[in-house]
């Protein structure tokens, strides 16, 4: 058992390793993006109107968790549309983005979920807006209201440090929960073995990417790091990656049901992440990718 935990470490402090100088310098140009242009995309998102799932869904695959965290407080003041927030919640990948940027033998899956977040999330906010906002009660549709209040929603950002010190920090944190899930992911692969394991899961079948949206709602970045760990170790399907990811906003979910007082209408919100990424995932299952 010792020389098989030593093995373990040891493999996840390289594979881990290998990933630090690609995560520095997506975090680099993350930190930018957030602290040269982070109130002018904040205004895009909440000068959308009825058609805010359209800038929700670009803006939302910016891989970090503010726009998803901001899109719930423009929300609960009724400044966008549920179809908005909608958009901004499922093109949200949270960490994945550059973690997966992070191992150039997952570039290829890139362009592939970025692009199709894209999409489900502006076609998910199509449906909600457009047609279902004639159907769907007012109580539990809420949001917009014809008009964009007087509010600051500004999220503060680490003003007090450099982009680069921020970068590394954010670095280290992340190369942690990578370590820590490559670490018991590896030893559970060890121990119970990669087909057994692999097996299981592939033979879940279309229920594969209903539990992936399932970890997704999970409103912590640690969700969206396993996520990528399991299909970076080929344990999921890029159907389930997707799935998972569609569901995942990030902290979003969880400053939804902070500050908007109507549970029904967070239910609600929380039932169409899990049944939309669900279904996106099953999709993609039955896809030559």
């Amino acid at each position: 058992m010792q020389h098989l935990l030593l093995h373990t470490i040891e493999h996840a402090f390289e594979d881990s390793l290998k990933m630090l100088p690609f995560l520095f310098l997506a975090y680099l140009l993350i930190e930018w993006l957030e602290r040269n242009h982070g109130e002018r995309i904040e205004r895009a998102l909440a000068g959308g109107g009825r058609w805010g799932f359209v800038p929700g869904a670009a803006l939302g695959c910016v891989p970090q968790c503010g726009f998803s965290a901001l899109a719930a407080n423009l929300y609960a003041s009724r400044v966008i549309t549920p179809g908005a927030l909608l958009a901004v919640f499922v093109a949200t990948s949270d960490e994945a983005i550059p973690l997966l940027a992070a191992a150039p033998g997952m570039w290829g899956a890139l362009p592939l979920l970025i692009v199709g977040k894209i999409v489900a999330g502006i076609a998910g906010g199509f449906l909600l807006d457009v047609p279902l906002r004639k159907v769907l009660p007012a109580g539990l549709y809420g949001g917009y209201a014809g008009r964009a209040a007087d509010i600051d929603c500004h999220e503060e950002h680490e003003e007090h440090s450099g982009v680069f010190l921020a970068a590394l920090r954010h670095t280290a944190e992340i190369f942690v929960f990578i370590l820590l899930f490559s670490f018991a992911i590896g030893f559970l692969f060890e121990l119970i073995g990669e087909e057994t394991i692999t097996g299981f899961l592939t033979g879940m079948g279309i229920f594969q990417p209903m539990a992936a949206a399932l970890v997704g709602l999970v409103p912590n970045c640690a969700a969206s790091v396993l996520l990528a760990q399991l299909y970076a170790q080929g344990a999921i399907s890029f159907g389930s990656l997707f799935a998972g990811l569609c569901a995942g906003a990030g902290i979003g979910l969880a400053v939804l049901w902070r500050v908007n007082p109507s549970w029904k209408q967070n239910l609600f919100m929380t039932g169409i992440l899990w049944g939309g990424g669900s279904l996106c995932g099953i999709v993609l299952q039955f896809l030559p990718l």
